[in-house]
């Protein structure tokens, strides 16, 4: 399905369904911001305290993964509709920001090692 719905019909999809339920009037950035960082860490929260071998697990169980899936929804449906109630092209975001990071970390630099930038 990924490779079938673009990252525009996906910010229409969020719109349709808040606009449906009369939600402009909830989605100023702030809150958008919040249900971004809230659903974000209801994902940290399935994976806090994990072993390398649970987190393993919980891709195996299904009502685990659908748990998973579920909250990395939530997480994008807030950053679609973020985007599309402040007219952000996530795509020209996106490509923009690996730009500048390819200059951070250039791969002759960085490849193999997790090491921020400023700590090279």
């Amino acid at each position: 399905m990924d490779q079938k719905k673009t990252v525009s019909e996906l910010k229409h999809i969020v719109q349709c369904f808040c606009e449906e339920r009369d939600w402009d009037q909830f989605h100023n950035p702030k809150d958008l911001a919040i249900g971004i960082s809230t659903e974000a860490n209801e994902l940290l929260d399935i994976f806090r305290f994990k072993t390398d071998e649970q987190m393993k697990q919980i891709f195996l169980d299904t009502q685990r993964r659908e748990h998973v899936e579920e909250e990395i929804a939530d997480t994008l449906f807030f950053i679609l509709r973020f985007a599309q109630m402040n007219h952000i092209d996530l795509s020209k975001a996106i490509v923009d920001k690996i730009e500048k990071n390819s200059k951070k970390y250039p791969v002759e630099e960085v490849k193999g090692k997790n090491n921020k930038y400023n700590e090279r």
